[in-house]
């Protein structure tokens, strides 16, 4: 993973960001899926297609929540993340499991070495110019028949958070039209197996609905 100083804007802004807030973001959402079982249901569902004790990869984990979520359910699962803080916190909640720090952009794995990825809200800074670039590296790492579950937000206009718990940070999270993310991964070599769009839950903060796709690698 290339340094702060010349990797792509995005990614220095990202890393940025999420280190400053780690501590709080942590604390807001900690054991926040307990109230969420639609969710769980899907990852559920996702771990039951990948199989018991398959490697599977939790892309841009943050404290880890998913990741340990998964790991409960059978597979052999470790999370990545670009922020080092947020490292830090997953190693420290979760410390029986795995946690690195590198960019989902140039994953530290070889060629078909995992059997599922999940990308659980964590494409949702990349641009959309680079997103074909992305897919094609979870494509890259999985292996033939591996599965893929993707969630975002859905919409067209980005939410930006500014100065989030009184941090001097500011981030755009990008929503996604599900047409369009389907598209692209069946452009990348994926086969799209489920496409899921739940009604934003008003308890939870959601402002906009909620999309989930599950894909096949090719």
């Amino acid at each position: 993973m290339t340094d702060s100083a010349t990797s792509p804007g995005f990614l220095a802004a990202t890393r940025a960001f999420y280190d400053a807030v780690a501590e709080d973001y942590a604390a807001t959402f900690r054991d926040s899926y307990a109230g969420r079982p639609l969710d769980r249901a899907l990852l559920r569902a996702y771990a039951e297609l990948v199989g018991p004790g398959r490697p599977v990869a939790d892309l841009g984990c943050g404290p880890g929540e998913v990741t340990a979520l998964l790991a409960s359910l059978g597979l052999d699962v470790y999370g990545l993340d670009l922020s080092p803080a947020m490292v830090e916190i997953a190693r420290r909640e979760h410390p029986g499991l795995r946690f690195e720090q590198g960019s989902m952009l140039e994953l530290p794995l070889p060629d078909g070495a995992l059997a599922g990825v999940v990308s659980w809200y964590s494409s949702i800074h990349t641009p959309v110019d680079r997103l074909p670039a992305l897919f094609r590296e979870y494509r890259r790492v999985l292996t033939p028949g591996g599965h893929l579950l993707l969630a975002f937000q859905a919409g067209d206009h980005p939410r930006r958070h500014d100065q989030p718990w009184g941090h001097p940070v500011a981030l755009d999270f990008l929503r996604r039209d599900p047409e369009h993310m389907a598209a692209l991964l069946t452009d990348t070599g994926f086969t799209l197996t489920s496409r899921t769009v739940r009604e934003p839950d008003e308890n939870l903060g959601e402002p906009v609905p909620q999309a989930f796709l599950f894909a096949t690698a090719r």
